[in-house]
């Protein structure tokens, strides 16, 4: 398997030496022998070429996914010795800094901390693979895989480019290819005539902020944004924007940016399908309504921009700027911040619990970081009836102690409704 990188999928790789990694932690109950997740893990690299693949450059200094027909990597697993419950925290905030070797793969690696009957996980991913929704599905794979070796995960038929993606009638429109050039050029100018630092901003210590609710106050928000008309995502966005507002009060922003799944929007794009690419919409509060009818205001605006939102036209606007890299690049790292946070919200995981082997206890929501300006990041995710946080930041954008004032602002917010 060889394909070109995506205009995206560059970006998130950069030159390959700096890490931007996404880690998926998880909690079992039960006895696994390294021989089964070593297997495991081969079955996934049968299926998906990507989960093989090191990144190598053509003559004209391009990079391309390359993966050998039968020639497999094998996905590094290290393993520790469990002392605490918390030692995934302090694993994940490790693994963050840990670069890729991206020029022999592969892109994936396992941290197994591991314990008597009880073990935490850790599947460690370059974010230039895959997004959340790829991850999951690797995840639910892996555990299948892990409980059963004779279990049938199918055979992933990869994204090798943007054809797959975009359908060819739109593809070769005249009037979109047009209209993708110039807001390329466009974009470009911008990005050109820009002032940005001529520095990094000094990210100091990188941390993670974890907890959860109970199912009880889990089942209650869903409830009432349902009687209110809004989704838990716009109520969480709500809540953070206010907690922002009470903590950083001159330094705040009013802008919270939400990644979006492109599955819901190209069906080309399947579920297992390994894909880096998502879509994006920024959210801002207003002041003087109460907490639901803020949330309406907000919901509606956020209906309005995701109708909006068009896969085809961004692909392939984004495909005819790769001679932007650079300059978007340091944009984003050198120029100032705008936003307060990304926040992302996952929704249901619907893996299984119980399995033959061993129990799913929890899965912890992800965290990913990187060196794109501001790290400052909320991921959330649903899993047997618990909400479940990560927030992640570094002290030079987000003091720590002001990310914990607001981790307490927002359950104070959401408590209540």
């Amino acid at each position: 398997m060889k394909r070109k990188l995506l205009f995206a999928e560059r970006m998130l790789h950069g030159d390959g030496t700096l890490p931007f990694n996404a880690v998926i932690p998880w909690r079992i109950k039960g006895n696994i022998l390294p021989a089964d997740l070593h297997r495991a893990l081969r079955k996934l690299q049968h299926k998906h070429p990507m989960l093989n693949a090191a990144v190598v450059y053509d003559e004209a200094a391009m990079p391309w996914f390359w993966a050998g027909e039968n020639e497999f990597i094998d996905i590094p697993v290290r393993i520790t010795d469990r002392v605490s419950e918390d030692d995934w925290k302090k694993e994940s905030i490790a693994e963050w800094a840990i670069p890729f070797d991206t020029a022999k793969g592969p892109l994936i690696r396992m941290v197994w901390i591991k314990g008597g009957d009880t073990s935490e996980f850790i599947m460690v991913i370059h974010h230039c693979l895959c997004d959340g929704g790829s991850a999951m599905a690797i995840l639910e794979e892996l555990l299948l895989g892990l409980d059963d070796p004779d279990a049938d995960i199918g055979k992933e038929k990869p994204i090798m480019g943007i054809a797959d993606v975009v359908p060819k009638e739109i593809l070769k429109s005249r009037k979109q290819l047009v209209k993708s050039r110039l807001i390329g050029g466009i974009a470009n100018l911008f990005l050109w005539l820009v002032p940005v630092n001529k520095k990094l901003v000094d990210r100091k210590r990188d941390y993670m902020i974890h907890w959860k609710l109970d199912t009880g106050l889990s089942e209650s928000i869903v409830k009432k944004c349902k009687a209110a008309g809004v989704t838990v995502n716009t109520a969480f966005c709500l809540a953070l924007l206010n907690a922002f507002q009470a903590v950083r009060k001159e330094a705040f922003h009013n802008k919270v940016s939400c990644p979006v799944d492109i599955r819901r929007f190209a069906p080309q794009i399947k579920r297992d399908n390994i894909f880096a690419f998502g879509l994006m919409f920024v959210v801002s509060a207003d002041k003087g309504l109460d907490f639901f009818a803020e949330a309406g205001r907000m919901q509606a605006d956020i209906d309005r921009k995701t109708a909006r939102l068009n896969p085809y036209s961004t692909l392939m606007m984004m495909e005819q700027s790769h001679g932007t890299l650079n300059n978007f690049t340091k944009f984003l790292k050198y120029g100032k911040s705008a936003n307060d946070c990304m926040f992302s919200n996952l929704g249901r995981i619907g893996i299984p619990h119980q399995y033959k082997r061993f129990a799913v206890e929890t899965i912890f929501s992800p965290s990913v970081i990187g060196p794109l300006g501001n790290t400052t990041t909320m991921i959330t995710s649903t899993y047997r009836g618990q909400m479940d946080f990560t927030f992640i930041a570094s002290e030079g954008f987000l003091p720590y102690d002001d990310a914990l004032s607001i981790k307490d602002k927002m359950m104070d917010i959401i408590s209540v409704l």
